[in-house]
């Protein structure tokens, strides 16, 4: 039993990125959904698709690359966990490293990115920070 789906979808990313692999597959879930199209707007991935698959269906994630292979993802840290969860209101959201990086957020509107929330006044659960 997995407790925590959305740290095993980060931690597929990472090793998935560090072995340079062209995309990866995790169990699909709408808050998975969420966090793939906040990573697809923010240009850290290329795309993401639903593969259906017994038992269950999948999500895959394309991974981007520079152009001569450097990683685009090169840090991922899970911020709230299943026994710690973090929230942060829209004034208290600061940019990561100096607007390199992108925090996802879980909001009432669903799941966004750090600019977003600032920009619509939104708070909500701190998911995790990329750079």
């Amino acid at each position: 039993m997995m407790t925590d789906p959305i740290a095993d979808m980060l931690t597929r990313i990472r090793n998935a990125v560090r072995v340079e692999r062209p995309h990866v597959d995790m169990p699909l879930s709408k808050v998975k959904r969420g966090l793939a199209e906040v990573l697809k707007r923010e240009g850290y991935i290329w795309d993401w698709e639903e593969v259906s698959g017994k038992p269950c269906d999948h999500l895959r994630v394309f991974l981007k690359y520079g152009p001569n292979g450097e990683r685009v993802i090169r840090h991922v840290r899970r911020v709230s966990k299943p026994g710690r969860r973090v929230y942060s209101g829209a004034t208290r959201l600061k940019p990561v490293l100096g607007g390199q990086g992108i925090t996802i957020i879980s909001t009432s509107r669903g799941v966004i990115s750090d600019r977003e929330a600032r920009q619509r006044k939104l708070g909500g659960e701190v998911l995790c920070e990329i750079w």
